[in-house]
């Protein structure tokens, strides 16, 4: 018998894609996101607090018979960590406005790193990645502080800080990783990555393209029907899923062509607006309503008879208004010329797979060890077919995922003045009001603390939750899925996309939503 000869180790050198700067901002990101989960779960274990934080909004002695300004100066008197907590997001909020110039600055630096480099020994590229093998960290952190999905994460540590000066640590790691609940950023990060395969981005695609070919396959149609057709589908496969569909479809087939900057935000505020509204057809999609479903006895049918046709109204004319304003260039575009990258098919039972794992996982939206267990036979469904596969880019939905757990860390300590804020509008300010406040709050916690309003009746329920989806558009921080879309066509916007561009591209269709939801 030949002996046995011991086993070459293959040594099959990878090449990881070149990363930009960005890329690695957002790898740190990933990073600091896999720590904050990490974290969560150690510090889950924490005593709770003698008194519970934030201080339940029952438990204020509000003066009677006074304005709601009084309510919220006496609940600011009475526990002082509610002004220092609004402040500290306020500052996150304006921090958002300012990520474009910062990132700016980093790649301002970044290139004159480079250029010393190049002065002082060559570019030093061992490893072939096609960057330099020395980096700036001024210009990484810049680039990291101008990322607008790392912004509310960034202060939620000084946010941190703030509670363990005023509460004691034990009451900060309670909060953060027992009070707050991170179940819709994790589940936002799973199925954006399931959205995005390439057999459900071609199933979508192929079937948005029966809708374009009725206008003849030209740009305008693929514009006209990915913003009609993939927002209402937010009803049946959740708003974050509709929304990185809908902003994919919109990469290839729009924003690849360049259109104007005007044209560019418009598209963008009214795809943001009609994904908000678009997944009120049924009471188990869209976050806002998912907040007040149970509490209020709203089901589809309610849903479908009091908010979903206003909702395709709305759609329909915030479309038609677009259109009309820019006919010309709409009509002036013309397709790409060249064929896709990868033109062969997925085979049919690969894409019922992918299907099955999106519909668990909205099934199980609310119970992440279920839908994060499921993400994990996914990946090993997608190695057994990667020949059917694109690969799969975990860097957007982890981005947005760090964005929306920053944001519920720090939306959960604005009810102390949301609150009587909404219990003191009638049924039009409330409207008003609830669409204000969404700009700068997200909309799911708009509508749950107006469960918390004692003695709402059915007209004031209805006007609070179609203002919160009306609104929904107006900011990133409006609507959860925004971040996702925003993520994945920032790249066409030269210098980032503009909080004051994207205010000022949505203003538009939400006046025409407000109109569907308060007049017709």
């Amino acid at each position: 018998m030949k002996p046995m000869l011991p086993l070459k180790p293959q040594s099959t050198p990878h090449r990881f894609p070149s990363a930009t700067a960005a890329g690695r901002a957002g790898r740190l990101l990933a990073a600091c996101l896999a720590g904050l989960l990490l974290a969560a779960g150690a510090w889950a274990a924490a005593p709770a607090p003698a008194e519970p934080f934030p201080r339940e909004l029952a438990a204020y002695a509000d003066p009677v018979g006074q304005g709601v300004w009084a309510v919220v100066k006496a609940r600011a008197a009475a526990e002082p960590f509610n002004a220092v907590a609004t402040g500290i997001f306020l500052l996150a909020v304006l921090h958002t406005f300012f990520a474009p110039k910062i990132r700016h600055w980093g790649h301002v630096v970044d290139a004159r790193h480079c250029e010393r480099l190049k002065l002082k020994r060559g570019p030093g590229d061992m490893n072939n990645d096609g960057q330099p093998d020395e980096v700036s960290f001024l210009g990484q952190v810049l680039h990291f502080f101008g990322e607008v999905e790392a912004v509310f994460g960034i202060w939620v540590v000084a946010l941190g800080g703030a509670v363990i000066w005023f509460k004691g640590l034990d009451t900060a790691i309670h909060y953060l990783g027992s009070t707050v609940n991170y179940t819709e950023p994790m589940f936002v990060v799973i199925i954006m990555a399931l959205a995005s395969t390439r057999p459900v981005m071609r199933l979508a695609e192929q079937s948005l393209r029966l809708v374009a070919s009725l206008g003849g396959g030209r740009p305008v149609a693929w514009w006209l029907s990915i913003l009609t057709v993939a927002p209402l589908l937010g009803s049946f496969i959740t708003e974050p899923a509709a929304m990185t569909i809908a902003a994919l479809l919109l990469a290839k087939q729009f924003y690849e062509l360049k259109p104007s900057p005007a044209l560019m935000y418009a598209t963008l505020g009214l795809l943001f607006v009609n994904i908000s509204i678009g997944g009120t057809l049924t009471h188990f999609a869209a976050p806002p309503v998912l907040m007040v479903a149970a509490a209020w006895g709203w089901d589809m049918k309610y849903m479908f008879t009091h908010f979903g046709w206003h909702a395709i109204t709305g759609i329909g004319f915030a479309n038609l208004a677009c259109f009309l304003v820019f006919r010309k260039e709409l009509l002036a575009l013309k397709a790409a010329s060249g064929a896709d990258a990868r033109e062969e098919p997925v085979p049919v039972w690969v894409t019922l797979v992918h299907l099955v794992f999106l519909g668990f996982t909205v099934w199980m939206a609310h119970h992440p060890p279920l839908f994060i267990g499921g993400f994990l036979f996914f990946l090993a469904f997608a190695q057994a077919t990667a020949h059917h596969q694109n690969r799969l880019d975990l860097r957007s939905p982890l981005l947005v995922g760090f964005f929306l757990a920053g944001l519920v860390v720090h939306g959960g300590l604005q009810g102390w003045w949301i609150q009587p804020v909404l219990g003191s509008l009638g049924q039009v300010p409330l409207f008003a009001g609830a669409t204000l406040l969404t700009a700068f709050n997200d909309n799911a916690l708009i509508t749950y603390l107006a469960t918390l309003v004692p003695g709402f009746t059915e007209e004031l329920k209805f006007a609070v939750v179609a203002g919160a989806v009306t609104g929904g558009g107006l900011t990133v921080i409006a609507n959860a899925p925004n971040p996702a879309g925003q993520s994945i066509l920032q790249r066409y916007f030269p210098n980032g996309v503009s909080p004051l561009g994207l205010l000022l591209g949505a203003l538009g269709p939400t006046l025409i939503v407000a109109i569907s939801f308060m007049v017709l």
